[in-house]
This record gives structure tokens, C-alpha cells and sequence, in this order.
């Protein structure tokens, strides 16, 4: 009689790499399907469209995620397929929106500023997937490409609602390659995914969140803007302060030590 002999800890795993499961890959079908559809929206010249698809998609590319690790469904084939489709959302998505809206009048440096932005999203995808079991959770290191694709169609909602489209081209030119750099900078930024939803303080966070989005429902674009906007800056703040933290110890110790010299060589002199 064949006696069969139950699968190793090793084998187990990889097998559940290998697999491909349903509920998860469905929302990031569908985070794939909101960033074409945004850009056939660009195409069109329905920027307000192409803008509301790519916030879509961010919500798909979130609930893939949490989908995934509620279920424990969690496969290597998900995390490909999940960077392919972040990188027609959050990457070619709003790079062809941006240039057709406000980068076009500038010629080839409009689309290669495009493409830069399309470029270090996919350097910024590829570099997480690298570093994703060595860096820490509680960080992001540089901006992360949703966020920085949400800015863009933030910037498009808010435009065409509250500014002249004549003054909007040099601020986009801008601002596309301002996101483009700081997605591939060291910049960090916070994960939030060492938030405990069931932290005993939560009806303060519920009460936030309320007031949130009810701002959200009577001004979507100017409360994305202040919120996306004061994330992207606090990044760049606490890089700042971060760097003088450290560097002003260093200072204040080669400044011990030359005055601790100096007092030696004066000894030795008397």
C-alpha cells in the first residue's frame, strides 16, 4: 500500500504562491479596468471622467489588499498582477491625462515630463516589490504612486472647478515632475498600516472620519487637494527634520572634540 505523504511547510507555501485566487484578483481587475477606462476618458477629452476613474481605481487597488490579507489569499501571482495594474492606473493613466490636458502646448518636454512621470512610478513599483519583506511596514520610501496619481486628478477636479484653465500649464509642468521625483526619492512616509482599528480611542478617529467626509460630500476637490497635498508635504517636513535630528549631534560632537584638542595643545604647551 503507497502511503502519501502530507506536503512541507515548503511545498505548502509555495503552492500557495502559485495560486490564484478569485476575490482579490476581481478587485484588482477591476483597479485595472477604472485606468483604462481613464484613459479612453483622456482620449476623449473627458478629463473630469478620467479623474474620477483613477480615485475608482485607488479604492479597488485598496480593498485588493485588505481583501487579500482578511482572507488570507495572499499569492505571488497577486502581487504582479496587482503592479501591472498600478501601473496603468496610477502610471500611464495620469501621465497621458496630464499631457493631453496641460502638458501638450509644451511640446516634447510636455511628453517626456509625461513620461518621466510614467517612468518613476514604474521604478517606484518595482523598488517596493524588492523591498517589501526587508523595509519597515510603518514607512513608505518615496511617495507611493497612488497617492501621487490621486494629486494629478485631484489637480484636474480642482481646476475645472474653481480656476481658469489658462494659468494651469507651467504649475502642472510643475507639479508632474515634482510627484515624478519625490516617488523615487528616500523621502519617507507614513504606511498607516500600524493603525489598530480596534484601538479603545476609535470613537475619536469615527468622529474625524464623520466630519471628513462630510467636508468630502460639500467640497470634493478642495478637501482632496488639502488632504493629498498636506501628505505629500509632511513626507518632505519630516525628512527635514529628521536629517537635522541626526545632524546637529554629529556637529556638536566634532566641536567637542576640536575644543578638546585645542585645550590639550595648550596644556602641553604650559
Amino acid at each position: 500500500m503507497k502511503i502519501v505523504q502530507p506536503f512541507g511547510d515548503s511545498e505548502a507555501k509555495s503552492r500557495r504562491e502559485l495560486a490564484i485566487y478569485f476575490l482579490p484578483n476581481l478587485f484588482t481587475s477591476g483597479n485595472l479596468f477604472c485606468g483604462f477606462y481613464s484613459v479612453i476618458a483622456s482620449l476623449h477629452g473627458d478629463f473630469e471622467r478620467a479623474a474620477v476613474a483613477i480615485f475608482v481605481a485607488g479604492i479597488f487597488d485598496f480593498m485588493d489588499g485588505r481583501i487579500a490579507r482578511l482572507t488570507k489569499a495572499y499569492s505571488r501571482f497577486g502581487e504582479e498582477y496587482d503592479s501591472l495594474a498600478d501601473l496603468v492606473s496610477f502610471g500611464a493613466a495620469p501621465a497621458v491625462m496630464m499631457y493631453l490636458w496641460a502638458l501638450k502646448p509644451f511640446g516634447r518636454i510636455g511628453w517626456l515630463a509625461a513620461f518621466l512621470f510614467l517612468a518613476c512610478g514604474a521604478l517606484r513599483l518595482a523598488r517596493f516589490n524588492v523591498q517589501s519583506q526587508v523595509v519597515e511596514k510603518r514607512h513608505f520610501q518615496g511617495l507611493p504612486i497612488p497617492i501621487a496619481a490621486s494629486i494629478t486628478a485631484t489637480i484636474v477636479l480642482f481646476f475645472l472647478e474653481y480656476l481658469q484653465e489658462g494659468v494651469k500649464n507651467h504649475f502642472v509642468l510643475s507639479l508632474t515632475l515634482s510627484l515624478a521625483f519625490l516617488m523615487v526619492s528616500n523621502i519617507r512616509y507614513r504606511s498607516f498600516k500600524d493603525f489598530d482599528l480596534k484601538n479603545t480611542r476609535s470613537f475619536g478617529y469615527l468622529v474625524i472620519a464623520v466630519v471628513t467626509i462630510i467636508v468630502l460630500a460639500t467640497r470634493p476637490a478642495l478637501t482632496l487637494l488639502v488632504v493629498l497635498g498636506f501628505y505629500a508635504l509632511s513626507g518632505i517636513i519630516d525628512h527635514i527634520f529628521h536629517h537635522k535630528k541626526y545632524s546637529q549631534p554629529q556637529h556638536q560632537s566634532e566641536t567637542d572634540e576640536n575644543e578638546e584638542e585645542e585645550k590639550n595643545n595648550y596644556e602641553g604647551k604650559n
